[in-house]
């Protein structure tokens, strides 16, 4: 005879950890095992065995686990395929910023609107906001910095993206009667800061890429 609800409370709630990356699941117990797992718990626990919620937990832990490493082995192959996609947002990167050349913000754009890469030409300058989504402080991508480009170091950015300085934004500031300034916003991958500059200035401030993927 299976358990009652108040009595699978907690393993309910520990597979709660483990289910939002998965598809609804049609049913946990009946005899038959789930083929994947979410929020069903709820709807289908009364009545459920120990061992048949038991079942589903471990489904959902191994799927999850499989897309963790599905993801990382992605960002591995970033620089062999030139671009990577945000699992999370759906957007397309480019593997490598504009290769190390200092470019003011009027040349980033022009070199992400001219770029040819995968079959696709709707490339843009990231805004400010992309920017920032990518970026994780517990990254450890390899990139180069350096007056010359010849000092190898590590930028935390998401995707294994190549970097090499600091990356202009599409994201213009507004002056006091919003209208565009001649400023605009640029991200350091270093510290996870974001900052304005004058458009002119190009002394390491690079051009990284990004479409919409699907489209």
């Amino acid at each position: 005879m299976g358990q009652t609800f108040g009595t699978l409370e907690p393993l309910i709630s520990l597979a709660s950890v483990f289910v939002p990356k998965l598809t609804v699941c049609e049913t946990c117990c009946g005899g038959r095992i789930c083929t994947a797992v979410t929020y069903c718990f709820a709807r289908t626990v009364r009545g459920c065995s120990w061992v048949a919620l038991a079942v589903c937990l471990t489904v959902a832990m191994i799927a999850d686990a499989q897309s963790s490493t599905q993801d990382r082995w992605l960002e591995r192959d970033t620089q062999v395929r030139g671009y990577w996609i945000d699992p999370s947002t759906g957007l397309m990167w480019a593997g490598k910023d504009n290769n190390g050349k200092d470019v003011s913000w009027q040349k980033a754009m022009k070199y992400c609107r001219d770029l040819r890469l995968a079959g696709y030409s709707d490339w843009r300058l990231a805004t400010i906001d992309e920017l920032q989504g990518i970026y994780d402080e517990s990254a450890e991508a390899p990139g180069l910095a350096g007056k010359h480009n010849d000092v190898a170091t590590t930028w935390h950015v998401k995707g294994n993206l190549f970097l090499t300085g600091l990356q202009w934004s599409s994201t213009r500031e507004n002056d006091d009667r919003g209208h565009p300034s001649g400023y605009a916003w640029r991200f350091d991958f270093n510290n996870g800061r974001r900052f304005k500059d004058q458009l002119g200035y190009f002394t390491f401030k690079r051009a990284l890429c990004v479409r919409r993927s699907g489209e």
